[in-house]
């Protein structure tokens, strides 16, 4: 299928969708047209760049009819470098195009929980955990998706020893899927007198958001508990039994949830965690029972696998799944994370 034949294919199906995001039959089911609207924004953007690839064809082609006819050779050499950068800018149209054809992982335009909780190094390994949750939300924030925080645990000095986010949008998980893993930290810590360096270790899990129609709970495999919430929030916080804690039985998965002002709240942020923490072992058991066709970029996901290593002496970050490093440590700390995202995607991308 050529490049035309694919943008015809964007405008057929945007149509489609167009019509029927109008018709009656499906605004009256709401879980049909939550899913047609989320894939039609997902496609304006594509349908952006055909309108963008079929102007620049007709630049190019005016471009090109100046060239054959007879200029003075000032004029001559602003058309050839006109000519240039269009042909350089329908380069990356079309890449950006084709990436809507790619083979897609059928999670990655689900929101996610994000579970980051500090590993060896005790207070260096909270703060390296603040640190990477600031990244995230920063991240999120630049892409205008919403971040919600479900529980978290300070250390003594300001650090996060868990923190428990929901992140919603557009294509979250395909974004934050390659983060799950081991991050480890070499630095000295400011209270380290010596001059030495340590290394710490930061576990990031990523799961995709399960609905309801992901994954069906009999309401008898759970055990509700309240309790008071503790930690910052005025007298109302720990009088009140809004925390919730939530055990699925038949696993022994357990999800808390104390941050929101009423247990209702609380008990569908926790029932939100739990689901998609049994949708992920799920898809785990899978993995393991059925053989890959190939190891995963992503990997499985285990805490255990060091996936990053962030050298602060060197201004070195190297992800050890690529063998690839990045020296804009300060950068990518402060939310700039596709340059990190891109390189993992492309390489994921030429495995297939």
């Amino acid at each position: 299928m050529d490049i035309s034949q694919k943008i015809q294919q964007l405008h057929k199906r945007g149509l489609e969708l167009e019509q029927k995001l109008a018709s009656s039959d499906i605004t009256s089911n709401q879980k049909e047209y939550l899913t047609l609207s989320k894939e039609y924004s997902d496609l304006v953007p594509f349908l952006g760049y055909a309108k963008k690839y079929e102007a620049l064809i007709v630049k190019i082609n005016t471009s090109k009819s100046m060239l054959e006819g007879k200029l003075d050779p000032e004029l001559l050499l602003l058309a050839q470098e006109e000519q240039k950068e269009l042909q350089e800018t329908l380069k990356n149209t079309v890449e950006l195009l084709e990436e809507y054809f790619l083979p897609k992982d059928p999670l990655d335009s689900k929101d996610i929980i994000l579970e980051i909780r500090a590993g060896a190094g005790g207070d260096e390994a909270a703060l390296f955990a603040s640190e990477l949750f600031r990244m995230y939300s920063l991240y999120a924030e630049k892409k205008g998706w919403k971040t919600r925080i479900i529980s978290a645990s300070h250390s003594d000095i300001g650090g996060l020893k868990e923190i428990i986010v929901s992140i919603d949008g557009s294509n979250v998980y395909r974004a934050y899927k390659y983060e799950g893993g081991v991050h480890r930290v070499q630095r000295i810590p400011e209270t380290e007198k010596s001059g030495r360096v340590h290394t710490s270790t930061v576990t990031v899990a990523v799961l995709p958001k399960a609905e309801e129609i992901d994954l069906i709970i009999d309401p008898k495999d759970l055990r509700i508990d309240t309790y008071c919430s503790g930690g910052a929030g005025g007298q109302s916080v720990n009088t009140t039994y809004s925390a919730v804690r939530i055990t699925h039985l038949p696993t022994g998965t357990i999800a808390t949830c104390q941050d929101e002002r009423s247990q209702q709240q609380n008990r569908e942020r926790a029932l939100s965690v739990l689901r998609s923490r049994l949708l992920d072992a799920q898809r785990e058991k899978q993995r393991l029972t059925l053989a890959e066709k190939r190891k995963s970029l992503v990997g499985t996901g285990d805490r255990s696998e060091k996936i990053r290593t962030y050298n602060f002496p060197q201004d070195r970050i190297t992800d050890h799944r690529i063998k690839y490093n990045w020296h804009t440590i300060p950068l990518i700390l402060n939310g700039d994370l596709d340059q990190i995202i891109s390189v993992l995607k492309t390489y994921d991308q030429n495995q297939e």
